[in-house]
């Protein structure tokens, strides 16, 4: 029995893949309609350029960052508009709630549920409060915190629109006993790199095995389908994986902010001679505003002519 592919569902693997829509229908037809193995399938096939969706993200808001000493925090919240990330009322909040999470561990519900200052109410319920205030649907999506013994835990927020607020934020943890002033330099660049590359993990440990075994899976098909003889194929796995941790693991990328072709590993290694004493990257967090959500297009004149009762 052949399985019924609805439109809807060729629609969001177009959007996710970019792939046409005939393709994406015999995808999801090959596939039984799994979406998942539907986007591996046209990635094989060369159809598809990544499994990222392409739609525009729902999410506006801001993403704030905080640091004191060996501690940091990065949070986002979000909102319906950007004119919202510009009301002073809700960067208040945002730097609020950002120095609550320097101290929170790494619950979310639990987080929302902490004591907001001076107002009897919880995070939550303040956020509620200033949705009343501005009118707008706001969330508390995500927070992380970093913590070093002894170093720095560094922040970045590109085109900041106000100290610590911003689109893109990145925090840095740095381990060493050298000198504050080094690591603090030497872990803004580390951030600033890590906005521009997109890393997904700090080291190729910390990757997802399930994004390894599925990049494995799709490389090694799509060898096959060349027409690769099987002894080769490993070996070109294996090459076409440190491609992929070049790309995807900070330590292995190559560093962005000078012109010496050198991984940031090299480049940590470099300053930690300098400094004198060893510097080990702790960890890293990388928040984008609205990363990852979907965000449904209106049709500007309808919206208008329905508000209108027209």
């Amino acid at each position: 029995m052949m399985t019924e592919i609805s439109a809807s569902a060729v629609k969001e693997l177009r959007e996710r893949t970019g792939a046409g829509m005939m393709d994406c229908k015999k995808a999801l037809t090959e596939n039984k309609g799994d979406m998942e193995a539907a986007v591996d399938w046209l990635r094989t096939k060369g159809l598809a350029a990544a499994a990222k969706k392409a739609g525009r993200t729902a999410a506006e808001g801001l993403v704030g960052a905080v640091t004191t000493g060996t501690v940091g925090a990065i949070i986002e919240i979000n909102a319906e508009t950007d004119f919202v990330a510009r009301n002073e009322k809700f960067q208040e909040y945002v730097k609020t709630a950002a120095n609550l999470a320097l101290k929170a561990n790494s619950d979310l519900d639990a987080f929302k549920n902490t004591s907001y200052p001076d107002t009897g109410r919880s995070i939550a319920e303040e956020l509620t409060n200033l949705i009343s205030v501005i009118g707008e649907n706001m969330e508390v999506r995500r927070f992380k915190n970093l913590q070093v013994e002894q170093g720095v835990v560094t922040s970045y927020i590109h085109s900041a629109i106000a100290p610590g607020l911003g689109r893109i934020g990145v925090l840095v943890a740095l381990e060493s006993s050298g000198e504050k002033a080094k690591l603090e330099t030497l872990g803004k660049q580390i951030a600033m790199h890590a906005a521009a590359a997109n890393p997904q993990a700090c080291n190729i440990a910390d990757l997802d095995p399930s994004v390894i075994e599925r990049e494995r899976k799709i490389f090694a098909e799509q060898a096959r389908e060349s027409g690769k003889k099987e002894e080769f194929i490993e070996k070109m796995i294996e090459g076409r994986l440190r491609k992929f941790y070049e790309e995807s693991v900070l330590v292995e990328q190559v560093y962005l902010i000078d012109d010496t072709k050198r991984k940031v590993s090299q480049v940590i290694a470099d300053a930690a001679k300098e400094i004198g004493v060893p510097v080990d990257l702790k960890g890293f967090a990388l928040f984008k505003l609205g990363e990852g959500i979907e965000k449904e297009v209106a049709d500007f004149a309808a919206e208008v002519a329905q508000q209108l009762g027209k």
